[in-house]
């Protein structure tokens, strides 16, 4: 028989007691590790979902556009280096840059033609564009008879440089025929396309139908020039 110093066995023992309990307790802690597994925390925060409630703090992260995504552009308006937005300045004729005038009669098939004419008196190329609008008014600016009706057509741009013109058609049955009640106008006041302001013309074509049978004024679109 091998003789074992006191102090030998004394070591074993303890070794092997610790390695007991250390098995003894990996088995008794099995259950918590499998239902509670260990969490890990990504470094960027997750996507934003719309909410419009209050963020919370990991969401406060810049928030990155995803790879290859295109980027937002403005709609109708384009975003200068200083932030602002512009649109493209209008070239729209204005009434302070107009001139209007009522040119001769071109009767024909028991209807009285006038041609209403707007001509550019200012420095810049402006446009006009669709129906001009009119009213017959007395020496007391009084409306005489209703608004002319438009006549069908199609609307097209006229660029009009200084000092061109551009004209519509106004038309109505002449009243010795029709028998509709006249009056005779001081003035036609033309209202530019787009605008508010208007422009007076002393009316020189005599009476004009206001009410009763065949009364109707029309006024046709815009073309260039002076006359058809």
């Amino acid at each position: 028989m091998v003789y074992t110093p006191r102090s030998a066995r004394r070591g074993a023992l303890l070794v092997g007691t610790v390695a007991v309990l250390g098995l003894l307790t990996a088995c008794g802690n099995g259950h918590d590790v499998n239902s509670n597994p260990p969490r890990t925390a990504s470094g960027t925060a997750a996507p934003a979902t719309g909410d419009s409630g209050t963020p919370s703090s990991a969401s406060s992260a810049p928030s990155r556009a995803p790879s290859g995504a295109a980027s937002p552009t403005a709609s109708k308006a384009t975003a200068t280096s200083g932030g602002a937005a512009t649109t493209a300045a209008s070239t729209r004729c204005h009434t302070s840059e107009l001139r209007a005038s009522v040119g001769r009669n071109d009767p024909g098939a028991g209807q009285e033609n006038f041609p209403v004419v707007l001509t550019n008196t200012s420095a810049r190329t402006c446009t006009v564009h669709g129906y001009p609008g009119a009213a017959f008014v007395n020496s007391s600016g009084t409306q005489l008879g209703p608004d002319p009706r438009r006549e069908s057509g199609s609307p097209v741009t006229v660029t009009l440089k200084p000092g061109q013109s551009a004209w519509a058609g106004l038309t109505f049955s002449n009243p010795g025929i029709s028998g509709a009640k006249t009056a005779t106008p001081a003035a036609l006041l033309v209202t530019p396309p787009d605008e508010r302001d208007q422009l007076k013309v002393a009316w020189t074509g005599g009476a004009v139908p206001v009410s009763g049978n065949s009364s109707s004024v029309s006024l046709s679109v815009l073309s260039p020039g002076t006359a058809p």
